[in-house]
């Protein structure tokens, strides 16, 4: 029998990954505060570690009962220069964004964290991919910060969306990059001792 799935995210581009391959998550938003002093301490790849798990257990917590579900807590943050750039929020920081980012390279880090709730355990990893942007002009800038696509995304930019143009080379896992990593899902439901098809409706995926 499959798991029931909850995505403790809002992140629409995250429920199309998972639904791309037969899942159809129940989506729990966590309401997590991503911005405290503690946690923006903390170094890119350690920040979204520590988010994805804050998210999946804050969702468990409100359902400790809940039973035959795995909950998927994830989080993403795109660091340049060491630094940790996460959504730009405003259009000037969006714009400002671009001129920084253009014709150079930085790393995705997507953090997740999967509960178990039968088994009350949890694995967490972080899938990690380098990007690298052409340059773009001015006005590129401006009509793209003008889509409102980067304002709520994490260094401002997608891979399936409107800044798809403007990423010329990728290394590592798309759709990690996107926001939910695969091949990390797996991994980690392998870690929890339990058959991908445990998580896959029978069928959905060869």
């Amino acid at each position: 029998m499959s798991k029931n799935i909850i995505l403790a995210s809002a992140s629409p581009s995250r429920k199309r990954i998972l639904e791309s391959i037969g899942i159809n998550p129940r989506i729990v938003v966590s309401g997590v505060d991503e911005e405290t002093p503690e946690l923006l301490a903390l170094k890119p790849a350690d920040l979204v570690i520590a988010l994805a798990i804050l998210k999946a257990h804050t969702v468990y917590n409100e359902d400790p009962e809940i039973s035959n579900t795995l909950i998927i807590g994830c989080d993403s943050t795109f660091e340049f220069e060491g630094e940790s750039l996460g959504k730009p929020m405003t259009p000037e920081n969006a714009i400002a964004r671009c001129q920084q980012l253009s014709g150079k390279s930085g790393y995705l880090h997507t953090g997740h964290c999967v509960i178990d709730t039968d088994q009350g355990i949890e694995v967490a990893d972080i899938s990690t991919s380098k990007v690298t942007f052409a340059h773009m002009s001015d006005q590129e800038i401006i009509n793209y910060v003008g889509t409102g696509e980067p304002l709520g995304v994490a260094g401002g930019f997608t891979l399936d969306g409107h800044s798809a143009p403007f990423i010329s080379h990728i290394e590592g896992d798309p759709s990690g990059i996107i926001g939910l990593s695969l091949p990390t899902l797996r991994k980690i439901t392998i870690n929890l001792g339990l058959e991908w098809s445990e998580v896959v409706p029978v069928g959905a995926t060869l």
